[in-house]
Parts: structure tokens; sequence; C-alpha cells
């Protein structure tokens, strides 16, 4: 049987996935030589040094003779992410919003946290956020912002960025990507803040190279999740899948905003932590040194102890019925939960998988998020770099344009 040749349009989508693939890897991996590149993607050296060749030439990537000797013969050159373009990485929440500048390599370059007295509409956040990356980008004018991620606590349509319901925030239905885009002249793209936390962390943090792991995040708007399965997120057939904030612990407990009974997050806020150690709008790091410094002071018995005591219960509950249903081999915990973590005794970290079956718990371990307070911005700076990786010089050619597209500080 004849084997077809490759059309130019074939020989031309080959090479664009072979361009994604080294980009892609280097992002990953925040630089790598030319010799992991060969042995990882399966191509040949001379392939290799035009694939990166031509993404240096595009502004992608630099190349530097300085990575250490192993063996005989010249080092291979390694290949670093360069920071010429930049993605803007923006979390409304419901007494701030977080704006941040994140280059190739998941670095955060610059960070603004806009203080809000009450919880952002849809249209304050589009001009609060569009204002805030123009005024960043202003301080970086060596380098273009060329798209922005948004991570939203609630559940948003992942083809054009509808938040469906974010109930802590009051939006249902509002479109959210396209408004910022318009404002921005940049694409933009949303998604849920758990599920862009638990995409860094798989990525970057406490997550990488585990093939089945769940991710829950806990912020002011309340607790998210986020699933990995053999290796690959799981959304849901519509990607809002990982609700297990709004799973039920108990059928008398509170009101949650979702206006069900009992929910997790209902149960166990990061308001009644922060009102614990006397903070009102506290940050991860600022409410996790002030948990722990409490714990270490307060005697056994005290409001500090027995809210983080009453908030491990029914966090246990929840992860009971999570562990028995997934089986994971990692529990990554992020904002408020990580501190509540942090804050346990041996005996309380003990019983979180307590009441789950012994066998589906016997291979779970517990880790807190490694990227910390980045988590969400990083998350959602990988939205944003989806399509640019994909396609990296369609995503050069209008650069300029875009530059000139971001609002004008005044």
């Amino acid at each position: 049987m004849a084997t077809r040749r490759p059309t130019t349009m074939d020989a031309g989508a080959v090479r664009r996935r072979n361009l994604s693939a080294v980009l892609e890897l280097v992002h990953l991996r925040r630089g790598v030589t030319r010799a992991d590149l060969t042995r990882a993607l399966g191509l040949n050296r001379s392939t290799i040094g035009d694939l990166v060749a031509v993404l240096a030439e595009n502004g992608w990537v630099d190349e530097r003779d300085d990575a250490p000797r192993s063996g005989v013969g010249r080092p291979s050159p390694r290949v670093l992410p360069r920071d010429a373009r930049l993605v803007a990485a923006i979390n409304p929440e419901l007494d701030v919003i977080d704006v941040a500048l994140v280059s190739l390599g998941a670095e955060i370059v610059a960070r603004r946290r806009v203080p809000l007295s009450e919880p952002p509409t849809v249209a304050a956040t589009v001009e609060r956020a569009a204002r805030t990356v123009a005024e960043l980008a202003a301080d970086h004018p060596e380098s273009t912002v060329v798209a922005a991620g948004v991570a939203v606590p609630g559940l948003v349509r992942h083809e054009d960025g509808l938040v469906r319901l974010a109930p802590r925030l009051g939006w249902r239905e509002e479109p959210l990507a396209a408004p910022l885009a318009a404002a921005m002249g940049i694409p933009v793209a949303a998604a849920n803040d758990a599920h862009l936390g638990c995409r860094a962390e798989q990525s970057f943090g406490a997550g990488q190279g585990a093939r089945t792991m769940l991710y829950l995040n806990g912020g002011p708007s309340g607790i998210g999740g986020g699933l990995v399965v053999d290796g690959r997120p799981m959304d849901g057939a519509a990607g809002y899948a990982g609700e297990l904030g709004h799973a039920s612990v108990d059928p008398n407990g509170p009101l949650c905003a979702c206006g069900a009974i009992g929910c997790l997050e209902a149960l166990v806020p990061r308001a009644a932590l922060a009102a614990a150690v006397g903070l009102e709008h506290p940050d991860d790091d600022t409410l996790e040194s002030a948990l722990l410094t409490a714990i270490v002071a307060e005697d056994t018995g005290g409001p500090v102890h027995e809210e983080v005591a009453r908030q491990l219960r029914w966090l246990a509950i929840a992860l009971r019925g999570a562990v028995n249903l997934l089986n994971p081999e990692r529990i990554v915990l992020g904002g408020h939960l990580a501190a509540l973590w942090r804050a346990a005794d041996r005996d309380q970290r003990a019983s979180l998988l307590g009441q789950a079956l012994p066998v589906n718990a016997a291979d779970a371990t517990i880790e807190v998020a490694a990227l910390g307070g980045q988590r969400l911005l990083i998350g959602a700076a990988e939205l944003a770099w989806d399509g640019l990786i994909a396609d990296p010089l369609s995503a050069g050619e209008s650069d300029a344009a875009r530059a000139d597209a971001l609002p004008v500080v005044s």
C-alpha cells in the first residue's frame, strides 16, 4: 500500500505542533537543555536545534551555554523562557481584586492587590482589573502583555467565559471574559479558581507527578475543588466538576450561599478562622502566620484551638466521601485549608482520613499547596498561555497591536 506524502499543510501542522511541544516543555520545566528536549520529544538534534532557533528568533526563548558538564564533550545548551511577553492573571474576590503579570515559566513579575469595601460587580471588576493591568504593564515597558486569564470563585462556562454562578459575589449568568477582552484589547479566558489552582499545583507545585489528585481551595468566597484522574484534569461534562465545597456534610447545618443546607464551605468558612485570630481581611500568608502564632500562644481548649478542631471535624467528613469515591494518591490543600492543616496536631491530621475506608485511604497523602498565595494567579496565567503556546508563531504576529490596545494610564 502506497504511503501518502505529507502535503504542505501537513508539514506546516507538524512544524507548528513541534514548536508548541518545545515551548511547552521550556515553560513547564522553567528551562531545559537541548539534549533533554531531544530525549523528551523523540526528535533528532538538528530538528531540535532548528525549532529552538525559530523560537529564539521570535522572542520566546534564550539559549545559554552554562549547563553543568555531565560526561565527555561540550555541555548541551540550556533553553530558557524569555520575559518579552507576559500574561495578566486576575482573581476577583469578596474583598480584593488580585492582579499579576506572569512570565513564561510561571514567574510572577509584578503583582497588585486592589482592596475593596464590598464585593465587586462584573463592571467594577472589568474596570479595575483593566486599569491595574495597564498600570503594571506601564512599569514593564520592555515586555508586552499578550493575553489574560481570570480565576473566578464560581462556575464558569469554558467556551466563552460566562460566569454561570458565583454565589458569594452575587454573579449569575454574567459575561466576564468578553467585556474584559474588549476593555484590554487582548484575548481573555476565564475558569473556576479552584480548577486553576489545581492545574497550577499539578504543573509547578505539590501535585507534580500525581496520577490521581484531589485539590481543595479555601478562599474568601468559599471552598472549591479540582480533580486530576490518570494524570489529566477532570472537569466534567461542562467544566463544573469538583465542587466539594457544596457537598452536604450536615443536613441540619447552616444555609449556604448556594441555597443548600449544610455545605462544607458553610461549615468551614475562612471568615471564622480570621475572626478567631482578630483579623478582618487577611491574605493567605497573614492568616496562616497569625493562626500558627495563636495556636502556640493559646492554651489547649482556647477559642482558636476550638475553631480549628471544629473545622477539621467537618473537613474530615467531606474527605471521607471524596476519598472513598476517588481513591486519590494525593490531596492538596490550599488557602485557609492549608492553614488549618498546618495548625493541626498529629492526631488531628491523622483523623482527616481516619473515617475513610482504610483501603481507599491507604496510599493517600495530604500536602499543602506549594505555590501558596500565588497558586490561583499562576493557574489563571496558565489559562492565558494555552492559546499562545499552542501556536507560538501566530501568537507573536500581533504583539504590537496588543500592546497598543491596553488602556492608557493617565
